[in-house]
């Protein structure tokens, strides 16, 4: 048995051999000239095939998931506008309904401050009138006191004055002579 061997071409050629090396002359099949009328033949068919099969199949199919992409993207846009907007209008709202609430509270407060203000100058006004009625009637009571007292040292004074004479003069001396020598001598 007896084997050949065929020797690898050498940097730099182009692939095809020549009868020194082998005897038989083999040409690269994409590279042999001969086949490029059928290979352009194929060629375009497979491209024409190809270009059939991505412009009526793949390519609608593509299209039509980048529309329904952009129809949901243009969709969640203007719901997202929407809702801007729907939150811009309860905000506004809100802010309208605290101010209203803020006057509201202010002038509720300053009626009722009012009111509170009324009611204690009416209670002070009774109260004072109460506190002054009392102080009068006190003040009577005093000077009913003072005069039953007043009355009470005139007969103090009178009855010491007739101890004292008695125990000067060591005589007696009467409640009418007193009474009149103590008038004579307030006058």
């Amino acid at each position: 048995m007896a084997t050949t061997t065929e020797a690898a071409p050498a940097e730099g050629t182009t692939g095809e051999s020549t009868e020194a090396e082998g005897g038989a002359h083999h040409v690269f099949p994409p590279l042999d000239s001969k086949t490029f009328p059928s290979q352009l033949f194929w060629l375009v068919i497979f491209f024409a095939a190809l270009y059939l099969l991505m412009s009526r199949m793949v390519l609608p199919r593509i299209a039509a998931i980048l529309e329904a992409r952009k129809n949901q993207i243009d969709g969640d846009l203007a719901r997202a506008s929407a809702l801007k907007d729907e939150t811009e209008k309860t905000l506004q709202s809100y802010q309208k309904a605290l101010s209203d609430a803020r006057g509201n509270a202010t002038d509720i407060a300053k009626t009722t401050r009012d009111k509170v203000d009324g009611d204690v100058n009416a209670k002070r006004a009774a109260l004072d009138a109460t506190l002054a009625e009392k102080v009068a009637s006190a003040e009577a009571a005093v000077a009913k006191s003072k005069a039953k007292a007043m009355e009470s040292v005139h007969d103090i004074a009178s009855d010491t004055a007739a101890e004292i004479v008695a125990s000067l003069t060591g005589g007696k001396v009467t409640k009418t002579a007193l009474s009149k020598a103590l008038a004579d001598a307030k006058s």
